[in-house]
């Protein structure tokens, strides 16, 4: 397909694709929820009628130092420190009556360093943040003061969809580094699969970079190229009416993103505009070979994030059930 917008004006595309796509004002001027209103008690009840064996998969990657991250804009891998051990048990430090001891511990660690949503706080176009609002009034030193993920923590239970695009449209299992899905893609994945995707759920799309990224090394996995999402792809973001969607990548879109200079430009209408969470660095390679032996790729999914007051993303561990 060739690619429809003006490669050297980024700008202007987003702002197209953003009037084509906004969902300011459709659930009333004090939302929060954004896409998550799709998500209702029906689609939840309708999950939970997928569950026949009762397997589950984490889809979190490990938080630790071993981690991804690269410094880049102050992100870190998670510095996990003890702060009471079993050898101060022994030494009999802990000051503790009739021999009980334990063990504590702390953890140090950006809220989007691993697996992780990013809240509707998190982007913002021309500084206009979900809704319209201005983005000086929502996230402030303080943190997000209307769109912190807290307010969506019970929202992230549903029906999900694994689109196994690595496996459709890859080699080996995974797509090569600046792949850009198309929406056509998606759509003719989600058919082969049986598994339409609709209103209310959750989409996940693999890519296999991160089964390369094990196998290889980290490289530069968080923030380098990466196969993705097309930014064509908001229309089918928008249209479909998903709850929200999460990938194996750093960013969920295709790096290096389509125009001759851009930064993820589909965050910039996926978040702000049509209010939408985004998963990213998932683990969907142990679902994904499971889905592909037994021909079932929708599922019961439970995702919460920590609710982390005023946090404008928060880490997960998602929990896919079949």
């Amino acid at each position: 397909m060739t690619f429809p917008f003006d490669r050297a004006d980024p700008e202007s595309a987003v702002a197209e694709m953003a009037a084509r796509c906004s969902n300011w004002g459709r659930w009333g001027e004090h939302d929060v929820r954004g896409t998550l209103n799709h998500l209702d008690e029906a689609k939840r009840r309708e999950a939970a009628a997928l569950v026949r064996r009762g397997a589950v998969f984490s889809l979190a990657q490990r938080f630790d130092v071993d981690g991804p991250q690269r410094g880049w804009r102050r992100r870190t891998n998670p510095v996990h420190t003890m702060l009471d051990t079993g050898t101060d048990a022994a030494a009999g430090k802990q000051g503790f009556p009739h021999g009980i001891g334990g063990a504590d511990d702390v953890v140090s660690m950006p809220l989007q360093c691993s697996t992780q949503w990013d809240g509707l706080g998190h982007i913002f176009d021309h500084a206009k943040a979900w809704n319209g609002r201005p983005a000086e009034e929502v996230v402030t030193a303080a943190g997000d003061h209307v769109t912190g993920i807290e307010t969506v923590a019970d929202g992230f239970t549903g029906r999900a969809v694994l689109l196994d695009a690595g496996r459709a449209l890859g080699t080996g299992g995974e797509l090569p580094d600046g792949y850009a899905i198309t929406a056509q893609e998606l759509t003719e994945i989600a058919e082969r699969q049986g598994s339409p995707v609709g209103r209310g759920d959750i989409a996940l799309v693999r890519t296999g970079q991160l089964a390369r990224a094990r196998r290889d090394g980290w490289g530069t996995y968080a923030g380098g190229p990466a196969p993705g999402l097309s930014f064509t792809t908001a229309e089918w973001l928008h249209g479909t009416e998903i709850a929200a969607v999460a990938t194996d990548t750093w960013g969920v879109e295709v790096r290096p993103n389509e125009f001759d200079d851009a930064f993820q430009p589909l965050h910039q209408v996926a978040i702000p505009h049509i209010g939408l969470f985004l998963g990213e660095m998932w683990d969907l390679d142990a679902l994904a070979a499971d889905c592909a032996e037994d021909g079932q790729h929708a599922f019961l999914l439970t995702a919460a994030p920590i609710p982390i007051t005023g946090a404008v993303g928060a880490p997960v561990n998602p929990i896919a059930v079949k």
